[in-house]
């Protein structure tokens, strides 16, 4: 099972590698391409939609062929399209490329982590949360490199094109180590679409909120440091780093925090941390507390979506695949939704108080445990 569980965190680490270099070379792609804000909105919105639409699909998918084979395809297909949209002709192809795009990594998120419920199954205790931290350490390592290249000024076909070329191989040796699953009668290969069942459906709110409060940090860690705590750019950008270290730092740990006190703690537990780490950061909108206050999100929020993903894959009755299809349809909605109701509550009111909501809805699913 070691390369099966290899197989799969190589794919974990691709997929958070390929996301942060493209990512964090936005400010060129808009550049190159010549796009207003509005219209770079549309483009990234393109990418989410697509994910949304295909994940419920996903499920259905892998009911019928499998998972090994849905996350051999769509590895390969997201490695190739990152680099695709770099050649866009125009703006309407660069918004199909984005959402293609995101068909593919939406069908990626859902084959992987069904993949993972898999060997976490043979294991016969939690790992879920250790493939999620290797996404984290994809994501910070593909910062890094991406950082590296923007610094050499290179273009972005160039960059994402050598990256693509070098996963390649590593996507290749993986596939002949991915678990072997077969379809199984009665677990959801007749329709494309279930309606979750009330437990279910409970663990999908979780991750919704747990998933829009994610977005939340990412997008707005930094402005809210600029506008409320009125620092620089250098300082405001360490708030984000703060966040996301005490994801990766969280997730390493959260097996053994698992196997030790259960799920329905953990989840209970953790929300209690991001009420108290966000309550901090409202509160006192100071340098040092703001900081602490973000990293104790980070550490909250960090193993609550890899335990809805595992308690979905191991849901009695139906398929791992349709099982995390359905919640990650419901908790990926939350970074659709969040991004544009936070902004709207800024500017009516300000930022401090929009991320009231936030708040209020990690209380919601701290309630939410026990439908667990």
């Amino acid at each position: 099972m070691k390369k099966n569980r290899l197989a799969i965190n190589i794919i974990f680490f691709i997929n958070g590698f390929l996301f942060s270099n493209w990512a964090a070379r936005i400010p060129r792609l808009q550049s190159d391409f010549a796009l207003d804000n509005r219209m770079l909105g549309f483009v990234l919105l393109a990418s989410a939609i697509g994910s949304l639409i295909a994940m419920p699909f996903t499920g259905w998918m892998i009911s019928l062929a499998g998972s090994k084979q849905i996350t051999k395809w769509a590895a390969i297909l997201y490695i190739l399209s990152v680099p695709l949209f770099t050649i866009s002709p125009n703006a309407i192809i660069l918004l199909t490329t984005f959402f293609l795009m995101g068909v593919f990594v939406g069908t990626l998120d859902v084959a992987m982590n069904s993949q993972a419920v898999l060997v976490e199954g043979f294991y016969k205790r939690p790992i879920m949360s250790f493939f999620h931290a290797i996404f984290s350490a994809g994501m910070m390592a593909g910062a890094g490199i991406s950082a590296l290249f923007s610094w050499a000024d290179l273009s972005l076909k160039a960059h994402l094109g050598i990256l693509a070329l070098c996963a390649i191989p590593f996507w290749a040796w993986s596939i002949y180590h991915f678990v072997q699953d077969k379809p199984k009668p009665g677990q959801g290969g007749k329709t494309f679409f279930h309606l979750p069942q009330k437990a279910l459906l409970a663990i999908g709110f979780i991750a919704f909120c747990c998933m829009l409060g994610e977005g939340a940090m990412s997008d707005w860690t930094a402005n809210y440091l600029k506008q409320i705590v009125l620092v620089n750019d250098s300082i405001a950008a360490i708030g984000l780093f703060a966040f996301s270290s005490a994801m990766m730092i969280a997730r390493f740990l959260g097996d053994n925090a698992r196997a030790k006190y259960g799920d329905r703690k953990i989840i209970f537990y953790e929300s209690i941390i991001a009420i108290f780490g966000l309550s901090i950061a409202l509160l006192f909108p100071f340098e040092l507390p703001v900081m602490v206050g973000f990293f104790l999100v980070g550490i909250g929020l960090a193993v609550i979506v890899p335990i809805a993903y595992s308690q979905a894959g191991s849901f009695p009755g139906l398929n791992p695949g349709v099982g995390i299809g359905m919640v990650t349809t419901i908790g990926y909605a939350g970074f659709i939704v969040g991004p544009p109701i936070i902004g709207f509550l800024a500017d009516w009111f300000n930022l401090r108080i929009a991320l009231i909501f936030v708040l209020v809805l990690f209380v919601f699913m701290s309630f939410l445990t026990r439908r667990i």
